[in-house]
């Protein structure tokens, strides 16, 4: 006998958990490169488009390979935009320099340190392999590292029109006036940078590399600002006589104007400053939260769920409705689908769960005026179709979403517990509520119920009366219908598995699998209904766990509103409304785990790093009232900061923090160079009112600049539109907005609790004598 004669025998495909659509003309084949752990992505895309390149000549004729999603498009893109910025930013901060000092050779000794400390953070870069990307130059300012050579070269163009013949004895004693205070100043840079390097999770990964490559190219600027500009300085400024801008001159008139009225008024200035800044702290409830902005990665990403029951041939047909609905949108150019899993599952969903790629057509192509609008459109068309849900993300947006915290989407509401059912009717009531609430956008439950099954119940005395036991029920089920390898074909190098199981009028039915032969051990057989119940039912599709317990995720985006203000609202009525039983428990999780996390961390850190800068300034000063004098530029700068933020509609973020603890670092640098010259005038025996305004007068010059070149090293950032912006953006906005209002305490509220403090000082030490 053959096995022709009781089979059939076939080459089949290995069972398929998925598939790839395209464009709604039906199936196509799709494969996706996995980066391993570590590696450089970009560097990799570079490697697989070149052999791509290699392999199109030898594929058969009328096949095509086309990259639907390249991440390297992303990147190159960010990165472009970056170099952009950094390029106006420094052809601005050049203007900003030659405008003050009115001297080629000076504004262009100080303009040179920018490219060599870039050269010194690129080579640390490379030593401790950080890469040169949107986030790890995304914070970099070249205003920021000029900022110690504009004090000293300012000193030295300053000092030029003095008696002292020799130079370069004139450029050591302005050296050593300024250095001290610059060293202290880039020490306090640095040193505010230290909370970033205690984010932990994404939000570390993010935004670690960023104060590490400021950190070194900083360091670098101070050690160029230390030896090479006085050196070259020495040689190039020999000849050199100051000629202070006309208009400069009248603007230092009117400041003198300003701080002897200030100076007379102190109470007024005072109190205004700091009515200031109780309203902004005031405001900081109202203003709206986030984790980080969107990037605009140049496509979208749609999660497409449909009830767990979908077969295959069902769910490519539902993704090429989708495709085709997407397709009637000008702005896109393309629309693929990837349905269930591959082969190689590196996936976890099933053949009811698709990830839909949108891919846009150039901005200049678009009708919509905005991304948003266009989701919104999608948003509306999508939900015509029947039996489909779905969210919008973006590619890598909704990858390391996924990573980090299990949930797609930007918040997640996990209720745990032990019964399934249970859990789903919560999941529903919350579901139920969270829709009321405005901003809500893409809610939904992820589906853990609703696959049918077939329940097989084994009788325990049945079997045992025919000398059987569960596992043999098992495997005759294993066998049947999953199927057993028996052999393997062996085509040259080539395998292929011989896979034995029943035909599929056996087993397409609860009625056929009843009647599958079970072998006994005494030889004969008996059916399976003969030892087991069998039960058509619906059963979960997927069982989550965290932490060893089980949970159902109701999942949200956010879309018209921020999303620390909608995350809290959720929090608030979900409290409220929503009675769990004992034993069961809500968490929270998605971008508002990490903005929750971030923020915790920060205000931890950012208080005993401020400890820290305010020993150093005690160090500068050995003086803990002036120390204290220059910390108050922290508070002040605020007022700026969160300003600009409310004036551009831009809610506070992880990328608006971090710009805040940049603004500090600047702001403190101008207060201690300002502060160090009006003490060392003091110290020569000059009155306190008069070494307060020569003081200031002297220094309004490189406080201006300083505040200007950080101020305009940003500009490009706060106003650019291009791919990464968004992430730039409040960073920018917030240095720019706070730079104003700490230059104006520097120039005149500082000088007047200077006043005021070394008058209370001399009251006290008189009434103690």
């Amino acid at each position: 006998m053959h096995v022709r004669d009781v089979a059939t025998v076939a080459i089949g495909a290995m069972p398929r958990e998925g598939a790839v659509t395209r464009d709604g003309a039906g199936e196509a084949l799709g494969g996706t490169v996995v980066v391993l752990l570590g590696a450089n992505s970009h560097e990799v895309v570079k490697r697989v488009e070149k052999r791509l390149t290699e392999i199109t000549p030898l594929l058969p004729k009328g096949v095509t390979l086309r990259p639907f999603y390249n991440q390297g498009d992303v990147v190159d893109r960010t990165t472009r935009t970056v170099f952009i910025n950094l390029l106006e930013g420094g052809l601005l901060v050049a203007l900003i320099l030659f405008l003050f000092l009115r001297n080629v050779r000076a504004s262009l000794i100080t303009a040179s340190v920018i490219p060599l400390s870039l050269l010194f953070a690129f080579v640390m870069m490379r030593a401790f392999g950080v890469s040169a990307n949107l986030m790890s130059l995304g914070a970099l300012d070249f205003g920021l590292l000029v900022d110690g050579s504009v004090v000293m070269v300012e000193n030295f163009v300053r000092r030029s029109g003095g008696e002292e013949k020799d130079r370069t004895a004139s450029i050591r004693r302005a050296a050593l006036e300024v250095g001290r205070p610059i060293v202290f100043g880039i020490c306090i840079i640095i040193a505010v940078y230290l909370p970033v390097f205690s984010l932990q999770g994404l939000e570390g990964r993010m935004f670690a590399p960023m104060a590490f490559t400021v950190c070194v190219a900083v360091l670098g600027s101070l050690l160029l600002t230390l030896t090479y500009v006085p050196a070259l300085s020495a040689i190039a400024l020999r000849h050199v006589e100051e000629h202070p801008a006309a208009w400069f001159e009248r603007l230092r008139a009117r400041y003198q104007q300003a701080l002897a009225w200030a100076l007379s008024h102190r109470r007024t200035v005072i109190g205004a400053a700091v009515g200031a800044l109780l309203v902004t702290v005031g405001s900081l409830p109202f203003l709206g939260t986030e984790f980080m902005p969107r990037l605009d990665e140049g496509a979208l990403l749609i999660e497409t769920r449909r009830i767990p029951s979908t077969s295959l041939q069902e769910g490519v047909a539902m993704s090429n409705v989708v495709e085709r609905t997407l397709r009637r949108f000008p702005e896109v150019r393309s629309v693929v689908t990837n349905l269930g899993r591959p082969e190689t599952a590196t996936e976890v969903m099933g053949l009811f769960q698709a990830d839909v790629y949108v891919l846009f057509h150039p901005r200049s192509k678009w009708k919509a005026r905005s991304q948003e609008e266009l989701i919104t459109r999608m948003d509306s068309a999508l939900a015509e179709i029947p039996g489909l849900d779905y969210d919008f993300s973006a590619p890598m947006a909704m990858r390391l979403d996924e990573v980090i915290s299990g949930v797609r989407t930007q918040l997640g509401v996990k209720i745990f517990g032990d019964s399934l059912p249970l859990l789903q009717a919560k999941g529903e009531e919350i579901k139920a509520l969270m829709e009321r609430i405005p901003g809500a956008a893409d809610v939904s439950v992820r589906v853990s119920a609703g696959a049918m099954q077939v329940d097989i119940t084994p009788d325990r005395e049945a079997l045992a009366r025919y000398g059987l036991n569960v596992s043999d029920v098992r495997d005759a089920l294993q066998a049947g219908v999953g199927g057993v390898e028996a052999s393997e074909v062996i085509d040259g190098r080539r395998r292929f598995p011989i896979v034995v199981r029943l035909a599929e009028s056996y087993r397409n039915s609860p009625e056929a699998l009843s009647q599958l032969l079970i072998p006994m051990p005494e030889g004969g057989h008996v059916t399976l209904q003969q030892v087991a119940q069998l039960q058509v039912g619906e059963g979960p599709e997927r069982i989550e766990h965290e932490g060893g317990l089980r949970y159902v995720v109701v999942q949200s985006n956010v879309r018209g509103r921020d999303l620390g203000g909608y995350a809290n609202e959720v929090r608030r009525k979900v409290a409220d409304a929503v009675k769990l039983p004992e034993g069961y428990f809500v968490a929270y999780g998605g971008q508002f785990e990490n903005q929750e996390r971030a923020m915790k961390r920060l205000a931890v850190i950012v208080p005993a790093v401020l400890v820290i800068i305010f020993g150093l300034l005690y160090a500068t000063f050995r003086n803990a009232t002036h120390a204290a004098l220059v910390m108050l530029n922290v508070p002040f700068a605020l007022i700026g900061g969160i300003g600009a933020l409310w004036a551009r509609g831009i809610n506070l973020n992880l990328s608006a923090a971090v710009g805040f603890i940049a603004l500090f670092g600047i702001a403190m640098l101008n207060g201690v160079v300002l502060i160090a010259y009006i003490n060392e005038l003091r110290a020569g025996g000059t009155d306190l009112r008069r070494a307060i305004e020569e003081g200031a007068s002297t220094r309004l010059r490189p406080v201006l600049m300083t505040a200007l070149v950080a101020g305009v090293g940003f500009l490009p950032m706060a106003l650019s539109t291009s791919a990464g912006a968004e992430v730039q953006r409040p960073l920018a906005t917030v240095v720019i907005g706070g730079l104003i209002t700490s230059t104006l305490l520097t120039l005149l509220v500082l000088p007047s609790m200077y006043v005021v403090v070394e008058a209370f000082r001399a009251r006290r030490a008189a009434s103690s004598k």
